[in-house]
């Protein structure tokens, strides 16, 4: 077969479900790429690859689609990397940016704004540095990275993934494994295993010890804050955001 095209988001968070992919043979059979969430999630919808560590929020742009992995980005409590973030309360916000680099965290957002906080501020599409200009009554959305800078910064945190837990009562699903085509059994079944290998609590270790970073603690990220296993529990989570979503105005 000709080699899977691959691509998977650039963040830190994703870092251990690659980890695997250095010493496993499934390796071989693919061509690994990485970059940010919205612009993978194009590629998998243009189809110039095949598979991708995507927003669940494409799902239903895509023709057809299939989650081949047990792993995921997901959260059962606050994910840390994915907030609204601001210098005033809630109620007081009248503006919101909302990144540039997400497709699941901004409709994500929307959601919340719209069912559980309940507040209508103008919403702003942002660009590269759309950070800085968080201040007064303008809040903004950032993910990955990102967000640990603004944790440092701004008086107001609110995280995205605690409050769908508080609003529905379920796990939520930032990014899965999917593809836009049906591929060989004995690929997904060595790719699942090479993508949970990074998992295991040595190779863990080595994926925190080769990321230093002094904006958030990676242990606590990766062992409080993400949770990679796609449970039965995360796939209810995801089909009721996915259905949640047809009633965004």
């Amino acid at each position: 077969m000709d080699k899977v095209k691959v691509a998977a988001v650039s963040y830190l968070n994703t870092k251990p479900l690659l980890y695997g992919f250095r010493d496993h043979p499934v390796s071989g059979h693919m061509q690994l790429s990485v970059d940010f969430p919205s612009r993978i999630a194009q590629q998998l919808i243009d189809g110039t690859v095949d598979l991708g560590l995507v927003p669940v929020a494409i799902i239903p742009f895509l023709p057809e689609h299939y989650i081949i992995s047990d792993y995921c980005i997901g959260a059962e409590g606050p994910v840390a990397s994915v907030c609204l973030f601001s210098d005033v309360p809630l109620e007081e916000i009248r503006e919101v940016y909302l990144d540039y680099q997400s497709r699941t965290s901004v409709v994500l957002a929307r959601l919340l704004l719209q069912d559980f906080w309940k507040i209508t501020p103008a919403l702003l599409p942002a660009e590269p540095g759309y950070e800085e200009k968080i201040g007064g009554t303008t809040a903004g959305v950032v993910i990955g990275d990102r967000a640990f800078v603004q944790r440092k910064k701004r008086k107001y945190i609110y995280d995205l993934a605690e409050a769908w837990i508080n609003h529905t009562g379920l796990p939520f699903v930032f990014a899965a494994w999917i593809s836009n085509k049906a591929l060989p059994a004995h690929f997904e079944q060595a790719f699942n295993e090479a993508t949970g290998a990074g998992l295991q609590g040595p190779r863990l270790e080595k994926v925190i010890a080769e990321n230093p970073t002094d904006l958030f603690s990676l242990h606590d990220y990766y062992t409080r804050h993400i949770s990679f296993e796609l449970s039965v529990q995360k796939r209810r989570g995801l089909a009721h955001f996915l259905e949640s979503i047809k009633k965004l105005s």
